[in-house]
């Protein structure tokens, strides 16, 4: 047996320089606020939002305001960002003589943002637009601004959010990371070529199967209303109605092969096969899913005995983290469906059982 202090040093990981957190196994957390700060300055700060148009040039100046938190939360090479921040955009505009080009007056005003948060990031946060002037002149700068530098505002922050997604100021380290990962793999890989291919076809296709069910759930739901299947099937596929209950926008094909957008364009998707009062099949995306995911809902109809219908909910390939690294999507989904849709639909309609 080695004495205290002599064992095997590669045993021993923090004598390691690259040991300290081998592969992020461990909760590491690194404060992102000063990254944020400069990231936000180059995205929004000394951009031009007009130039002439109506006479007018618009530009933004610098960030008068970032307060809150931001961090990045990484085990296993798993990205978990966190941050609530309250921003402060100054700009300033001025009017010229269309003949001259001189400058006939000058007005300035602020963009607050004041919740850019990991919780909202699929959604595009409330902007204040203000201005120091209150008059003709002012109102007019204000409205351009909102106009053309509102949408400027949205598309940083989602450049800012995406990056956070992606790893922030951690993100080149991942990057070496994964690199050396994939190289120890295929390294390993070259090496066992010559092992036996005895069943391999059969281990490879469930392993295939096995990995392609990864990340995903099924939410399987079965609810009971006071009304003709007919009745509940209009409900959901009348977008008035939808507007009605959900208090939200949509927008909703009764054609196989149509489109939608509910929840003001949160969740999109398409008709797969649709059969009146009997069955809903469709294609749904939250906008916050990462890219290329689609889930599938199935809705089919009961009704027993007049007047009671049974709905049997089958929602697929839901993922189990949304483009964030956030893990509650199954949770919220379905949440969503018992809270925001089959109970509503019953307090609104009076479907109640």
């Amino acid at each position: 047996m080695a004495k205290i202090g002599e064992g095997d040093k590669r045993w021993i990981v923090e004598d390691r320089a690259d040991g300290t957190n081998v592969h992020n196994w461990h909760w590491a957390e690194t404060d992102c606020l000063d990254w944020s700060r400069n990231f936000l300055t180059n995205l929004l700060c000394n951009k031009t939002i007009l130039s002439g148009q109506g006479n007018l040039y618009i530009k933004t100046k610098g960030i008068e305001k970032l307060d809150g938190e931001a961090y990045l939360n990484i085990r296993k090479g798993k990205i978990i960002p966190g941050y609530e921040l309250s921003l402060v955009l100054s700009y300033e505009a001025e009017v010229r003589d269309p003949d001259s080009s001189s400058v006939t007056s000058n007005v300035e005003g602020t963009v607050e943002v004041p919740y850019i948060a990991d919780e909202n990031a699929g959604e595009d946060p409330e902007i204040r637009i203000s201005v120091k002037d209150d008059g003709p002149t002012g109102k007019r700068v204000k409205e351009a601004f909102i106009e053309e530098g509102k949408p400027f505002v949205f598309e940083k922050i989602r450049d800012f959010v995406n990056a956070m997604a992606k790893g922030g100021p951690a993100k080149d380290d991942l990057e070496v990371k994964k690199v050396t990962v994939q190289k120890t793999a295929s390294d390993s890989g070259s090496s066992n070529v010559s092992a036996s291919n005895s069943g391999t076809g059969v281990k490879e296709s469930r392993k295939k199967e096995e990995k392609r069910n990864e990340g995903f759930k099924t939410i399987s739901m079965t609810e009971k209303f006071n009304c003709r299947a007919k009745d509940l099937y209009e409900i959901l596929m009348d977008e008035n109605r939808w507007k009605g209950f959900t208090q939200s926008n949509a927008r909703i094909s009764k054609e196989v092969g149509g489109e939608f957008s509910i929840f003001d364009g949160s969740v999109t998707g398409k008709n797969v096969e649709l059969l009146e009062g009997k069955l809903i099949v469709q294609k749904w995306r939250f906008g916050s899913w990462p890219d290329g995911i689609e889930s599938t809902v199935r809705l089919s109809f009961d009704e027993p005995e007049s007047g009671l219908t049974v709905v049997k909910l089958t929602h697929t390939n839901v993922p189990e983290e949304d483009r964030y690294g956030n893990s509650t999507v199954v949770e919220n989904t379905e949440r969503g469906w018992r809270d925001i849709i089959f109970h509503r639909i019953r307090a609104v309609f009076g479907f109640g059982i």
